[in-house]
């Protein structure tokens, strides 16, 4: 018979595997900055063996990356001031492949959007979070995060339409009372 011990090991473990990668990509999109992301999501783990998992229960996936989402805004606002102008990203060159020319296109007008839009759409469309989890997650209520990503969708497709891009096909449908 298992002891509550390594039950307890197994569900982090199993956190670990099923969640690292997603909120390191989520952890780098706010910090700016890979090595940084790595620690948030390390501290987020550590805050999680230090929490009763059965209690945090269905709602792992929303715990986790509320959590690391609020550690690394904290990052952010400690290292942006340190950050020099010089290690600013800048975009790579077109290319002559059409599909990578849309998608720098899309990336492009996502990051026109404002900040809370850019984030719901994340959550929902890269990390397939529920608009109930993206509302946890956020401090939002499930209508505006809906309302948030109807917008969102819609500003792409007009900034799409007026720089000649192709229409993005998405749907915010899905998982919305999950």
């Amino acid at each position: 018979m298992n002891n509550p011990g390594s039950r307890r090991r197994e569900q982090i473990r199993s956190a670990v595997n099923a969640y690292q990668s997603r909120l390191i990509s989520f952890a780098a999109r706010i910090t700016g900055d890979t090595d940084s992301a790595r620690d948030v999501v390390q501290e987020t783990f550590l805050r999680l063996c230090n929490r009763d998992v059965d209690a945090i229960g269905d709602h792992l996936a929303a715990w986790l990356f509320r959590i690391c989402r609020n550690h690394a805004l904290d990052i952010r606002k400690k290292e942006a001031p340190l950050r020099p102008l010089e290690e600013v990203p800048t975009p790579p060159e077109a290319s002559v492949d059409p599909h990578r020319a849309l998608a720098r296109r899309v990336l492009a007008a996502v990051a026109e959007l404002p900040a809370t839009q850019q984030e719901v759409l994340r959550l929902r469309f890269q990390n397939d979070l529920s608009y109930k989890e993206i509302s946890e997650i956020t401090s939002q209520s499930v209508s505006n995060v809906g309302f948030l990503i109807h917008v969102a969708i819609k500003r792409l497709r007009e900034t799409l339409q007026e720089t000649g891009g192709a229409q993005p096909r998405c749907s915010a449908g899905g998982r919305s009372d999950a």
